[in-house]
């Protein structure tokens, strides 16, 4: 069994018990978040597609932590002197397991 959701303007495909990394938001560890943007569910009675999201539907998650991608680096660079700049940037997601997907 498995669902399509969207969150913060991305789709993620998740089954019960995978980990998944999400935008960061501030939770704390072993909070429950509710995704109710559920696109897409498939069971064994089959696939209901939603129009655009599917009626009752839900997908419940525990937050495990906070984590950081990986860092992009970033470089600006001209023909002058003294004009290049180096910077970086790191992301933070929040991490979840997915727990329970309900339609």
């Amino acid at each position: 069994m498995y669902a399509i959701i969207a969150d913060s303007g991305k789709q993620f495909k998740v089954q019960e018990g995978e980990q998944l990394a999400i935008d960061y938001r501030q939770s704390h560890v072993g909070d429950k978040l509710t995704f109710e943007n559920v696109l897409c569910i498939s069971s064994e009675k089959g696939i209901q597609l939603g129009s655009p999201t599917v009626d009752g539907a839900a997908v419940e998650a525990e937050v495990l932590g906070v984590s950081q991608g990986p860092k992009l680096v970033v470089q600006k660079l001209r023909r002058r002197k003294n004009s290049r700049r180096k910077t970086g940037h790191r992301q933070l997601y929040t991490k979840v397991r997915i727990d329970k997907i309900t339609a």
